[in-house]
């Protein structure tokens, strides 16, 4: 028997907004953009297309492709760091809307890793009896966690929804076969996105909200250096190498940093498919709209090895080994 994915969905919102258009409110311009990142263009919530939103609409797509009903749902797990609301969560949001009665659900923050961590969670679930079908999805308005009229930032992020279905499947070889994490908060403050300020009878803060910040060098650094080790830890302990691997999906943050990690690991470009170009960088959704991009174009045959790699805020970092 298997853990698998068995169906994978994603969604977008319809507005796009293109470096051009960027350029008409912060100072910048797409040669600017897209020689620091790679980045042409980004899906925009228009306001109805929350996070609940487009977990929901990628949740239903991933049902789809998977071709079960919600009511078999044992567990529905959401990656996102920009919820909606507070509570309910993300998750019972999404069960809600699909009708998953029979599915327990929570929430998890691990920024750019969160699809890989609620990856990782629910195989521990289905490997521990507790469930066999879960769903897992990563979606992000990044939207409205952006400072726009700071071009160093507002330039990098868009919205989206990436969800897949896991599943025990009996008489199957293959499927999750390892996995890496990492966390170090003691570098927490190189990406941070702070909440209210504290309101109480003891202590009035005059800060409401505040927005994404991020030293970019030391996030490139960090990328371009614990990506490829834990990539390198995945092949050794499963000893393969990076022939056996058909595609190393990687989360989609800056063109430069896969490059970079494609060099240092002396893997050819053509093993990591890329998809910024035209998303940027959705956090904990881009490895799953990126997979199911892949799923739905054929790109995937049954006995395909490929490796997940995210990293962000935490900061975390993760990779995950799996037989298609």
């Amino acid at each position: 028997m298997a853990v698998r994915i068995i169906g994978t969905g994603s969604y977008l919102p319809k507005n796009v907004a293109d470096n051009n258009f960027l350029s008409t409110i912060v100072d910048t311009d797409d040669e600017w953009i897209q020689q620091r990142t790679g980045i042409k263009e980004r899906h925009l919530s228009g306001g109805k297309e929350g996070t609940t939103y487009m977990a929901t609409q990628a949740a239903e797509a991933a049902l789809e492709s998977a071709d079960i009903d919600a009511e078999e749902l044992d567990m529905i797990i959401v990656a996102t760091v920009s919820a909606d609301t507070y509570v309910p969560s993300t998750s019972c949001s999404v069960q809600g809307n699909i009708g998953a009665s029979r599915a327990t659900c929570f929430d998890i923050n691990a920024a750019c890793s969160g699809f890989l961590f609620a990856l990782n969670t629910a195989y521990a679930y289905i490997e521990m009896g507790m469930a066999k079908t879960i769903l897992i999805a990563g979606a992000e308005t990044l939207s409205r966690e952006v400072d726009w009229s700071d071009r160093s930032s507002c330039i990098l992020f868009g919205d989206g929804a990436g969800a897949a279905i896991v599943r025990k499947e009996e008489g199957e070889s293959g499927g999750f076969l390892a996995s890496v994490t990492g966390s170090d908060g003691s570098q927490g403050e190189v990406l941070t996105c702070k909440g209210r300020g504290i309101q109480n009878p003891f202590h009035h803060s005059k800060r409401r909200k505040d927005y994404i910040h991020m030293d970019g060098q030391a996030v490139f650094r960090f990328a371009v250096t614990t990506v490829p080790r834990c990539i390198k830890q995945i092949l050794k302990k499963t000893e393969l190498d990076t022939e056996d691997i058909k595609y190393f999906i990687l989360h989609q943050a800056n063109e430069r940093i896969i490059e970079l990690i494609a060099k240092r690991l002396k893997i050819s470009m053509g093993k990591f498919p890329m998809n910024l170009d035209r998303y940027g960088n959705t956090s904990s959704a881009s490895i799953p709209i990126l997979l199911d991009e892949l799923n739905r174009n054929d790109l995937l045959e049954r006995g395909d090895k490929i490796i997940l790699s995210g990293f962000g805020g935490g900061l975390t970092w993760g990779a995950v080994l799996i037989e298609w």
